[in-house]
């Protein structure tokens, strides 16, 4: 019998099996705290008006988040004698650490809670812990900024789409459609 790609098979599916058992200790190790560092290092030297959140409750599933955090978005609801004020999200980045030990980093777009669903998020990279440097932290920071800069400074001038899909939008002439 030809067992030789069966067998360069298993070899491949135990060396995965490793390396996930090793990204996972990195992240325990090294990476969980190189991030949030460089983040917060990020924020102090920066004044970027944020904190870092952890999400620990699944061990080998945690996340890192850099968050702008929620505020009064200006917005309110008119409810006869009393107004409902709309809270906006601003936006975050997210390490989100897989089930094979990799690294997923991700934006979560500013949204307007109640006035439409938020828009899914951006998936930036996924990356082994070994190859996630702090360069790469401030790369990510920058488009997260980059991309809230776009939502926040939304007009005409720019044909996109900011996260809602509600409101006034224009009828387009026929032969336009």
């Amino acid at each position: 019998m030809e067992l030789h790609n069966v067998q360069a098979k298993v070899k491949q599916y135990q060396a995965i099996l490793e390396n996930t058992s090793q990204y996972r200790k990195d992240w325990q190790n090294v990476t969980r705290k190189m991030i949030t560092d460089n983040l917060q290092m990020i924020i102090d030297e920066t004044g970027l008006p944020a904190q870092i959140d952890h999400q620990d409750n699944l061990l080998n599933l945690e996340a890192i988040a850099l968050t702008l955090g929620q505020t009064n978005s200006g917005i309110a609801e008119d409810l006869g004698k009393t107004k409902r004020h709309l809270i906006k999200s601003n936006g975050a980045l997210v390490y989100q650490q897989l089930f094979n030990g990799k690294i997923m980093i991700s934006i979560f777009f500013p949204f307007i809670e109640g006035l439409a669903q938020p828009k899914q998020p951006k998936m930036i990279e996924i990356l082994r812990p070994e190859e996630l440097k702090p360069p790469f932290l401030i790369r990510h920071v920058e488009t997260l900024l980059k991309e809230v800069i776009t939502w926040e400074d939304y007009d005409d001038d720019v044909p996109q789409k900011i996260g809602f899909s509600m409101g006034f939008q224009p009828e387009m002439p026929a032969n336009e459609q």
